[in-house]
């Protein structure tokens, strides 16, 4: 058996292999609410073969989104708005669903990306976003409103509530945003982190609401299900949040009963420079990996099925997710376990789809016709 077809349980939940489909945001939500867009959107991605499908990152609150048109899971409506759409998935395929939760931080209030992604005045429909302190995340920009103690306990209770619609959905798996320069990476990193109290300054203040939170979100959710949290290794900005802080936060997290952590990098300011290439964030997967202990999921430019299956084989991460490549090719992990030799499920109305040479693709597939 190959690396990248190989099963992986994380607690109750077992995944048939080590691709998973990442949380992409589409910016398509009204007031929070998935719509047929998102059926759409995520019963393809269903279908894909991958053994996990994350959910987009989902707002805990109406002022922790990124857009207007984020998706949402504060109130009864947003959260009847996904039943349907996890039910169609839950018929039709075997696929593990997560889902990731999020708040925007500082980043809250923007346009959508094909829109330019700039800040939306309040005058004009926008609402001032809430950060760790009062610093924009681009020059000229108004400063976000510094979450005071009060706040800080809203967001821990908007996470939590949250963690309870997911749970009453039936969703299989959580993943805590703490990456890309959103609320809980601004508390990891001393770029948009400046308190003064027992909240900012030293690393382990920095590091205390994120764990906070995780305890809370932890305690809330089943615990015969896995709860992960996704990371920026890096701010690719010299004086920011690094590697080797990232190692410390992720071994706190495995202590608390983490099951994985994503390994992205990026996002805390428009001054990073990243140096783009294939692949190029699986070190960091390795490095906390090692580092910490823990399962490692690695993002970021994996488009070719070898290069996901030597990232395993290799030991340099234990899962790889994938975005613009699984958008690209919504079959990707067929066509991978197909230049692998491994079989993937997929559903009764696609089993005659390969071709010839790989007939044995789909587990349990039968070809007969009248």
């Amino acid at each position: 058996m190959n690396a990248l077809f190989s099963p992986i349980t994380l607690r109750s939940v077992v995944l048939p292999n080590r691709v998973l489909v990442s949380p992409m945001c589409q910016y398509s939500s009204e007031d929070g609410e998935a719509n047929a867009w998102h059926l759409m959107h995520l019963g393809s991605l269903a279908f894909s073969g991958a053994g996990m499908l994350c959910i987009e990152a989902t707002a805990v609150e109406p002022v922790g989104r990124i857009t207007p048109a984020d998706l949402g899971l504060w109130d009864e409506k947003t959260e009847t708005a996904l039943r349907p759409i996890l039910a169609a998935i839950r018929r039709y395929t075997k696929t593990v669903v997560a889902i990731q939760l999020a708040h925007a931080g500082r980043k809250g209030s923007s346009r959508v990306p094909w829109e330019g992604g700039e800040l939306i005045p309040v005058y004009v429909g926008g609402w001032v976003p809430h950060a760790p302190s009062p610093l924009p995340h681009k020059q000229g920009e108004p400063a976000p409103l510094e979450l005071d103690v009060a706040g800080l306990d809203r967001v821990r209770r908007a996470f939590v509530a949250a963690t309870e619609r997911t749970a009453r959905l039936g969703i299989d798996a959580i993943e805590i945003h703490s990456a890309h320069g959103y609320l809980l990476h601004e508390f990891l990193s001393p770029i948009a982190n400046k308190r003064t109290d027992r909240y900012g300054g030293s690393l382990e203040n920095r590091l205390r609401f994120p764990l906070e939170l995780f305890d809370a979100v932890r305690a809330a959710f089943p615990a015969e299900k896995p709860v992960g949290v996704k990371v920026s290794a890096t701010d690719w900005i010299e004086g920011g949040w690094d590697l080797a802080q990232t190692i410390e936060y992720s071994k706190e997290l495995k202590r608390r009963g983490a099951d994985w952590i994503t390994v992205s990098s990026g996002g805390i300011s428009p001054l990073q420079k990243i140096p783009l290439a294939p692949g190029y964030q699986v070190p960091f997967a390795r490095g906390v990996k090692e580092g910490a202990g823990i399962n490692t999921i690695a993002v970021g430019l994996i488009t070719e099925a070898q290069q996901a299956e030597q990232i395993i084989a290799t030991g340099q991460a234990d899962l790889v997710a994938l975005a613009r490549g699984m958008i690209y090719d919504p079959r990707w992990a067929w066509h991978a376990a197909a230049q692998l030799g491994a079989t993937v499920d997929a559903p009764p109305q696609y089993w005659r789809a390969p071709p010839p040479e790989h007939k044995d693709l789909f587990r349990g597939a039968r070809h007969g016709a009248r």
